[in-house]
């Protein structure tokens, strides 16, 4: 399961960019031994949100869901503000941050990363 960004989806997410801020869903599933490695991975990353004007929004546990089919239940969920889809795209080009990588790439079993824009924004032809 593809739990990075790259390729032709981060091509198409930064070619879809209505220039306005989003806020990242980021469903995670733990691979064995992988929360600990995310907790390193968030820790090291912060810096990086900071230099490319990022913000950690909220991070929690999941619990057992109410309203789901069998297999939708995440280990955590993350809310990642970001200023645009050039942003992010920056951060994880940044060769500083892949250095880093590897971190997120060994803790998770799968992972979605769903960008958000606020209902009633009116996207950009």
């Amino acid at each position: 399961m593809a739990v990075d960004p790259e390729g032709a989806e981060l091509a198409r997410f930064v070619a879809e960019d209505p220039g306005r801020p989003l806020v990242m869903l980021n469903l995670l599933r733990f691979a064995p031994g992988g929360r600990e490695l995310y907790g390193e991975y968030t820790r090291r990353t912060a810096a990086f949100l900071a230099r490319h004007g990022g913000e950690l929004l909220y991070a929690g546990d999941g619990e057992t869901p109410l309203v789901a089919e069998p297999g939708q239940a995440w280990d955590a969920v993350l809310l990642v503000r970001y200023p645009d889809r050039q942003a992010f795209s920056r951060m994880v080009a940044d060769p500083e941050y892949r250095e880093i990588t590897g971190l997120r790439t060994r803790a998770l079993s799968e992972a979605v990363l769903q960008p958000t824009t606020p209902w009633g924004t009116k996207r950009r032809p």
